[in-house]
């Protein structure tokens, strides 16, 4: 790791690789749950790599912090492919509706999306280990133990950090609900 800390790419690669088989289940649980999307779990995993590789100056003193910001541009490309998809200019209006689904239900998904990432942006401006944790815990799907783990602290310590972050983030989307 330390290798691609210093910026270079042939380590950077490597360490994509050897962390695949883990990244590719992150995507798999950055996509859980969004059946309106039509971005596959590799297909998201490839633009994070992509995304991540044109970077520069970005470091990952630890495994933790690499998920973490993996989780956060995958999550980023979710919002992004959703906002596309929604966009007027390409059709994003017309909606293909079945009796299992309505458009609402679809659309207020991706703004609950939206507003989740907003709050997360602005728990990162304000503390940016406790949204590193949210990114690992809600987007990345690793439990607490694996978190404690990554960051060499005590499980109960993290617990406390998501504890935290769990309110700030609610006290965040409580107030930008709309009345």
């Amino acid at each position: 790791m330390t290798s691609a800390e210093r910026g270079d790419a042939s380590a950077a690669d490597a360490l994509f690789t050897a962390l695949y088989t883990e990244l590719h289940r992150l995507a798999g649980r950055q996509l859980a749950g969004r059946s309106n999307l039509t971005l596959g779990t590799t297909t998201l995993l490839h633009e994070a790599y992509l995304n991540m590789s044109r970077q520069e100056g970005v470091d990952f003193p630890d495994r933790a912090r690499f998920m973490a910001y993996a989780a956060k541009v995958m999550r980023r490309l979710i919002i992004d492919y959703a906002r596309r998809r929604q966009a007027q200019k390409r059709g994003g209006a017309f909606l293909i509706t079945s009796f299992l689904e309505e458009p609402e239900a679809i659309a207020a998904d991706e703004k609950e999306l939206e507003r989740i990432s907003a709050a997360l942006d602005d728990l990162a401006a304000a503390d940016p280990p406790l949204a590193e944790i949210v990114d690992l815990r809600f987007f990345g799907g690793f439990s607490l133990s694996e978190i404690a783990a990554m960051r060499g602290v005590s499980e109960r310590t993290i617990q406390r950090h998501w504890e935290k972050a769990r309110l700030y983030l609610y006290e965040a989307l409580r107030h930008e609900m709309p009345a």
